[in-house]
């Protein structure tokens, strides 16, 4: 069985970026979205094993869209990873505040993504 990795971003080359590393690691199937509208629509359809996001993003935005997760018990233990271009400490410290498991800052090294993706999905 696949695990399901739901990806949260509006920038399309950043969305395919993080989804050719994400499907890198073997057993991983990415459904990617390009905005917090979107991923919300799919949340009841599936049941991902884990959710990457951008913060800045129109309509709904990533810090948004964690608050949702985190307060809904359907997906509250769901580990969510952010990816953004914010790097000051208070957008870490907020995003992890409101239940992000790890931040990473664009760009990333793809293997850094492929290892905390193998260690929260328990994948070899």
């Amino acid at each position: 069985m696949r695990v399901k990795v739901l990806i949260v971003e509006d920038s399309k080359a950043s969305r395919e970026y993080i989804a050719s590393t994400v499907e890198a690691v073997e057993g991983i199937e990415a459904f990617v979205t390009s905005s917090g509208f979107e991923a919300l629509k799919l949340l009841p359809r599936h049941r991902f094993d884990l959710i990457i996001t951008d913060i800045n993003m129109p309509d709904i935005n990533g810090l948004e869209l964690i608050n949702f997760v985190k307060k809904n018990p359907n997906y509250r233990d769901v580990p969510l990873f952010i990816i953004t271009t914010e790097g000051h400490e208070q957008d870490r410290d907020r995003g992890i505040a409101l239940g992000a498991a790890e931040y990473l800052v664009k760009p990333f090294e793809p293997g850094s993504l492929e290892g905390l993706l193998r260690r929260y999905l328990k994948l070899p």
